[in-house]
């Protein structure tokens, strides 16, 4: 170890330094080129925050054989976990190309729901989701390298950050236009000027706009806006153009010149949004209604249950219970094909309901609504011709072996992610309709499963938002629908994961 030197001692080596340097001949010099003005001043990538840089650069820079044992001990020195969470994300806004909006992108989609996870969790566990995150950006790091050429978010072009006062329109004309650099600046400019509310309200219609990436966009919305609830508005700048550039992913030529497949259920429902009564949201509950929608998502296309969704509106129903459709056919779609595109109907649904309650702006509400009950036929036709003929209101229900954790661990043992798991999703129907607090020995033992047993983000994005949402669907339907999340669920029988233990030793050294 080296010494640290005092003030004193420093100043005056520096002082005898410059004198030794003032006599000696540095005419060798002269010959070297100079350094042109742009190497000089402008860096290649975005500089963050100087009191979070350093660690973001620990992470960045560690390999990752070696990255949990380096947090470990910055969290051993006094590191907190907000300074893990900030830096964890950052990292993946600076050193992940948003594009695609998933695959190796989901390094910060996933980080909200990493944090949903701790916050849920035992205070021996809490420590293992974040860890997770940190180890899952190392691995995106590295395909980013091998896709992206190491893509990293370059500096923003300062001459062109509208002014504060022309922030929202220079953002709003760029989003409509699909303009990649007006955007990026403009992005820039909100998060610089605006209260973080109004600077997030120009997010929400944009991530619910089109069907691209499968519902990618409204998550990313969603989770940065909540993620940045955590990790303070001050680093907002990056995660905003990030987002923008995110949400102008498209494929062809530019979408506002041309009628795509994906834009056209949004510009379909931006129409009807004028058709909501004014008190549309003081209707009353109908299990009927709730019905209804379910239906037209299992055998309509995407304007048949955006257009039943306006009909039931103008008869005074209550958006609860439409959203209730929208969960309960999220959860069934996931039982007819267990698999990504079942997770995302679940992910998506519960991004687009955040857009909901959070927007400050009533159309936007609206459009929030119609996407979501839009874009579950537009799973289910992703999914292709082969789904299992299941119905969540119509799920049997089969009594588990025991009680209480007796009966928690049979149905677990049942639970298999992305493959069969009816019969679990039958014993936890049984368990949660005969105790009504049963849901939270049930949510315990899932979110301790994913920790343990769980090695991708959708482990995390997937249970994150269907344990959450289990609070967001009557009391009528939410047993189903929490039921139908055991076909995604870890389960007992999945093989334990390496990283619960590497993370549990790193802290653990002293």
């Amino acid at each position: 170890m080296f010494s640290p030197l005092s003030r004193r001692t420093l100043l005056k080596r520096s002082l005898q330094a410059g004198a030794i340097a003032s006599v000696g001949d540095f005419s060798f010099l002269n010959s070297l080129p100079a350094f042109a003005d742009d190497e000089k001043a402008k860096p290649a990538t975005v500089t963050l925050s100087p009191e979070i840089e350093p660690l973001v650069r620990l992470i960045e820079d560690t390999d990752q054989a070696k990255v949990l044992e380096a947090v470990a001990a910055k969290v051993r020195e006094g590191t907190t976990y907000q300074q893990l969470l900030t830096a964890t994300l950052l990292a993946g806004v600076r050193g992940i190309k948003p594009r695609p909006v998933g695959f190796q992108f989901h390094a910060v989609l996933v980080i909200n729901s990493a944090h949903l996870a701790s916050l849920a969790a035992a205070d021996n566990d809490r420590w293992l989701p974040l860890f997770w995150a940190v180890d899952n950006f190392k691995s995106s790091q590295k395909t980013n390298k091998d896709k992206n050429a190491g893509w990293m978010m370059p500096p923003v072009d300062e001459a062109h950050v509208p002014s504060a006062e022309n922030a929202k329109k220079a953002f709003a004309e760029a989003m409509d236009n699909w303009d990649e650099s007006a955007s990026d600046c403009a992005a820039a400019a909100l998060a610089r000027h605006l209260p973080p509310a109004e600077a997030i309200e120009q997010f929400w219609r944009y991530g619910a706009r089109d069907f691209r990436d499968i519902g990618h966009k409204a998550i990313f919305v969603a989770n940065s806006w909540r993620a940045l609830q955590s990790i303070g508005w001050h680093h907002a700048e990056p995660v905003l153009r990030s987002l923008a550039f995110a949400l102008l992913q498209h494929e062809g030529d530019n979408p506002a010149k041309r009628d795509g497949d994906p834009d056209r259920p949004g510009r379909e429902n931006l129409k009807r949004v004028k058709a909501f009564p004014a008190t549309w949201q003081a209707g009353k509950p109908s299990n009927e209604a709730t019905s209804d929608v379910l239906d037209a998502i299992r055998t309509g296309g995407a304007s048949d249950a955006a257009a039943k969704v306006t009909e039931l509106v103008k008869k005074g129903v209550a958006p609860s219970s439409l959203w209730d459709a929208v969960f309960l056919g999220a959860g069934e779609l996931l039982m007819r094909s267990p698999g990504i595109v079942g997770v995302h109907c679940v992910t998506s649904a519960n991004a687009l309901h955040q857009a909901y309650c959070l927007t400050g702006d009533d159309e936007t509400r609206r459009l929030a609504l119609l996407q979501a009950a839009s874009f579950m036929p537009l799973f289910r036709r992703a999914m292709g011709n082969k789904l299992a003929d299941l119905r969540a209101d119509k799920l049997e229900k089969v009594e588990p072996k025991g009680q209480g954790a007796e009966a928690v661990e049979d149905i677990f043992a049942y639970a298999d992610a992305g493959k069969e798991g009816l019969p679990a999703a039958k014993k936890a129907l049984a368990f949660l309709d005969a105790n009504p607090a049963g849901y939270d020995p049930l949510m315990k033992a899932a979110r301790r499963l994913i920790f343990t047993k769980g090695t991708n983000a959708h482990d995390y994005k997937f249970s994150s938002a269907a344990l959450e949402d289990y609070f967001n669907v009557s009391p009528r339907w939410r047993n189903a629908f929490l039921a139908t999340s055991l076909f995604y669920l870890r389960g007992t029988k999945d093989r334990d994961n390496e990283l619960s233990k590497r993370t549990r030793a790193a802290l653990a050294k002293s």
